[in-house]
C-alpha cells in the first residue's frame, strides 16, 4: 500500500480528530445529548417545535463549515480529495449509508466517537460492523471487481 501524503496530511487529520472529540465532549456536557449526526437530522422528521431550532442551526453549521474553513485556512491545508465514482453511484452509496444508520440506530459519529467514549457495548459492536463492512467493500472493489 502506498499513501499519497500530499492528499493525506497527518496534521490536518489529527487536528480534525481533536476538534471532533472536543465538539462531542462539549455537546454532551452542555446539552446532555450525544453528537450523532443521523440522530440530529432524524429528530427533524417529523419536526418538533421544541428542539427544531438547535437542530437546524447545527445542520446549517455542518454544511457551512467547509466554506468557512476554506476562507480561513492556510492554502497548505486546502487539497480537494479525488473521488473516482459517478454521481449515480454516490447517490446509491448515500442512500445505503442512510439505511444503515437507521438499522444500526445511529451513524459512525454517534457510535464510533460518542458511544465508544461512553464504553457502550452496542456502539462497540456497531463500530466493528461499520469497519468490517468498509474493509470488505474496499477489498471487493479493489481486488475482485
Amino acid at each position: 500500500m502506498n499513501i499519497d501524503w500530499s492528499h493525506f496530511p497527518p496534521w490536518a487529520s489529527l487536528s480534525g480528530g481533536v476538534l471532533l472529540g472536543l465538539a462531542s465532549a462539549l455537546f454532551i456536557l452542555l446539552n446532555g445529548r450525544i453528537l450523532g449526526i443521523s440522530g440530529i437530522l432524524g429528530g427533524l422528521i417529523p419536526p418538533k417545535r421544541v428542539d427544531a431550532l438547535w437542530r437546524l442551526a447545527f445542520l446549517a453549521g455542518l454544511f457551512a463549515s467547509p466554506w468557512v474553513f476554506k476562507a480561513l485556512a492556510p492554502t497548505s491545508f486546502l487539497s480537494a480529495p479525488r473521488i473516482d465514482a459517478n454521481v449515480i453511484l454516490l447517490i446509491i452509496a448515500g442512500l445505503l449509508v442512510g439505511l444503515g444508520t437507521r438499522y444500526g440506530s445511529g451513524c459512525t459519529s454517534g457510535h464510533g466517537v460518542c458511544g465508544l467514549a461512553r464504553l457502550s457495548p452496542r456502539s462497540f459492536v456497531a463500530t466493528l460492523a461499520f469497519m468490517a463492512a468498509g474493509f470488505a467493500i474496499v477489498f471487493v472493489a479493489r481486488h475482485l471487481l
